[in-house]
């Protein structure tokens, strides 16, 4: 089972996105200024339910300091 979810926040002075998404036991995190190809970033862990768990919980994080579904 795959996680996917796009995010993006911007302000007055900010326009950037925030993508994660699970395959198997890795995450990918991609992010940057929109418009860019960004920076990528991936974590393995020792199950699939853990890396869900994981990039769920990034989610969560990201959506507190103000980034919004994208």
């Amino acid at each position: 089972m795959a996680y996917s979810t796009k995010l993006v926040f911007k302000d007055e002075k900010s326009d950037k996105f925030w993508n994660i998404e699970t395959n198997e036991k890795i995450y990918t995190v991609n992010y940057g200024k929109t418009g860019t190809a960004g920076q990528t970033q991936t974590k393995e862990f020792g199950s699939p339910a853990e890396a869900e768990a994981e990039a769920k919980k990034q989610t969560e994080g990201k959506k507190k300091k103000g980034y919004k579904e994208a």
